[in-house]
């Protein structure tokens, strides 16, 4: 369920970045995706659902830092990825204040109904553990 919405917390440009962008340019990798994605939604995200949360995500991240809109993170590689970050931080600082996205901003789904609607309900096993 979403935070109050006068609520924020401070995630790092990186994590937001790649939320915003679709590259994976944060330290922290998927941690700091998942992280970002499941404060900004109030929900908690499995791996096939974090597109769709990118997706409904991505306006308010810009609402809230249109200046978001300036970076390119494309063609970044490993090696340029330090420097580049570092670059980004001296010039737009190392954090960003976030608020959740409206209670209209996100579509709860059930992860497995989600999963069975995007592959076939004949191609999901659930495991249930007793």
């Amino acid at each position: 369920m979403n935070t109050a919405i006068s609520e924020t917390k401070a995630f790092h440009i990186g994590d937001v970045l790649s939320v915003y962008s679709g590259f994976l340019v944060s330290n922290r990798h998927m941690a700091g995706v998942c992280e970002t994605l499941n404060y900004l939604t109030g929900d908690n995200l499995c791996t096939h659902q974090l597109p769709r949360a990118m997706d409904e995500c991505h306006g308010w991240l810009e609402r809230l830092h249109p200046q978001l809109k300036e970076i390119d993170c494309s063609g970044l590689n490993p090696e340029t990825l330090p420097a580049w970050l570092k670059g980004i931080v001296a010039k737009y600082g190392e954090t960003l204040e976030l608020r959740p996205l409206p209670p209209e901003g996100h579509e709860f789904r059930h992860p497995i109904e989600e999963l069975e609607s995007m592959v076939g309900q004949d191609r999901v096993i659930v495991v249930k553990h007793e």
